[in-house]
């Protein structure tokens, strides 16, 4: 059992502006996560962690993300060796939201899918998303690696 225990929420103040980690997680029990690269900026991922995966992110300093298509823990790298070590955390205002500065193990990839980021393609917008009828724009030439050697046949996390 975690020895860390998040602060009540009091009041706006200690929330917004004090030092007590107080973080609010969503009705489903959940807190949104957004991954960046520590060393570029650049956005790899988004999900979701419960206040199981919070604490322990905190005490591993690498990524513990809740599933929600498996409904379980899910310790970013531990099939795949792509680990993401914790370089910095940061909380939002209100602190409904956390971001993640990460050093990823291995070849850098975050994306199941086998792309460095799982924001490997870009949706039009204005004109441009009529013209191209919606199509998106893959920004990442190739896979950084192959799924099916990563994963061999574990079920894919993608629920239609």
């Amino acid at each position: 059992m975690s020895k860390i225990a998040f602060k009540k929420r009091i009041t706006v103040e200690q929330v917004e502006e004090g030092n007590d980690l107080a973080p609010k997680f969503q009705e489903n029990g959940l807190i949104p996560v957004v991954t960046t690269d520590y060393e570029s900026g650049e956005l790899l991922m988004h999900g979701y962690m419960n206040e199981e995966a919070l604490k322990k992110t905190i005490e591993l300093g690498e990524a513990v993300y809740y599933s929600r298509s498996r409904e379980t823990l899910w310790h970013k790298g531990a099939t795949s060796g792509l680990v993401q070590t914790v370089k910095e955390m940061r909380i939002d205002d209100d602190q409904d939201c956390v971001w993640l500065r990460v050093e990823v193990q291995g070849n850098g990839a975050s994306c199941h899918v086998g792309y460095r980021s799982c924001f490997f393609r870009s949706v039009p917008t204005g004109e441009e998303f009529e013209k191209k009828d919606g199509e998106l724009e893959f920004e990442e030439d190739e896979k950084v690696f192959d799924p099916k050697e990563v994963y061999g046949d574990a079920p894919n996390p993608t629920k239609l």
